[in-house]
């Protein structure tokens, strides 16, 4: 029995309107799903990344030290980390944090022997909360990663929280973090609501998780996945929506369901350059360069944290 899973989600779907936190999508099915969505074109975030972060990653490695640690949050496959390694001059360590540990340390085994010159460390934990790294820094220091769109699972107020808590783990250092700042309707609805099916799939592998791990007993065919646009600020949801009118069983609990009634699964908030830099110096960090795709429409920022 997954206790913190049961006891997070009994808080979510007691409450009103009904919730699961984000972070349970990421089990080894939920994280292989959700790397099949980066192979889709419609799933716009990771060509726009994967074609700015080796145009950057030059610029990046100029700005470290020799013999630099990177610390990458929320690594899932350890496939992004591979453009900043061959860029940067002779790291010594990569520190991997992920929720998924079975993925995490697949993940580590098919990296280490491309790179048997830098140690290569899985941490599995939430990186939401404070992280204590079981390394110290490497002679170059610390270089924080933060990939992909993820910052954008936190509202404004709770990625100040994140900022702070990465500052505290990280020390001083360099921190960087990607942001989508996409705000085109139907780029977003292509892109999350997912005509191929795995983007369903991937949201509703959670239902799968609590009768798995938690001896819940949902019908996964009585959800259906749908995308909702949310202003101020703006957002991007996942709700999984009852069919039929329903109750099932969680805990010692009942859960009962209306039809329509819907559980929010995950939240993409969407953050221009200047409203995430803003977050960023509320936070403790001095924003230190800026590379965009697109316009803006995603953007790389390297931060800074002063001892």
């Amino acid at each position: 029995m997954n206790d913190e899973f049961l006891r997070d989600a009994l808080v979510g779907l007691t409450a009103g309107p009904k919730t699961l936190p984000g972070k349970f999508l990421w089990d080894e099915t939920g994280s292989d799903l959700f790397d099949q969505i980066c192979h889709n074109a419609d799933y716009y975030p990771t060509a726009q990344e994967t074609g700015l972060l080796p145009q950057v990653a030059a610029d990046v490695a100029r700005a470290v030290a020799p013999g630099v640690t990177v610390v990458e949050f929320g690594s899932g496959a350890s496939r992004k980390i591979r453009t900043l390694l061959d860029a940067l001059d002779s790291p010594s360590g990569y520190v991997a944090i992920d929720i998924s540990g079975a993925y995490l340390e697949a993940a580590i085994r098919r990296l280490a022997p491309d790179y048997p010159g830098i140690a290569m460390v899985p941490v599995c934990a939430d990186y939401s909360k404070p992280v204590q790294l079981p390394v110290s820094a490497g002679p170059g220091g610390i270089l924080g990663f933060y990939p992909g769109t993820s910052i954008g699972n936190f509202d404004p107020r709770d990625a100040g929280l994140f900022l702070e808590r990465a500052r505290a783990t990280l020390g001083p250092s360099l921190f960087l973090v990607g942001a989508d700042g996409t705000t085109d309707p139907a780029r977003l609805e292509r892109a999350y609501g997912g005509a191929d099916g795995l983007m369903a799939a991937f949201h509703r592998n959670i239902l799968t998780r609590l009768n798995r791990e938690c001896g819940a007993d949902f019908d996964i065919d009585n959800f259906r996945h749908e995308v909702r646009l949310l202003p101020e600020p703006f957002r991007v949801e996942a709700h999984l929506v009852a069919i039929r009118p329903a109750i099932y069983r969680l805990g010692d609990r009942s859960i009962a369901f209306a039809a329509s009634e819907s559980i929010r699964t995950d939240t993409s908030h969407k953050y221009t350059a200047d409203a995430f830099q803003a977050v960023a110096r509320a936070s403790g960090w001095q924003p230190r360069a800026l590379w965009q795709a697109d316009g803006g429409s995603f953007n790389l920022h390297l931060l800074q944290a002063e001892a």
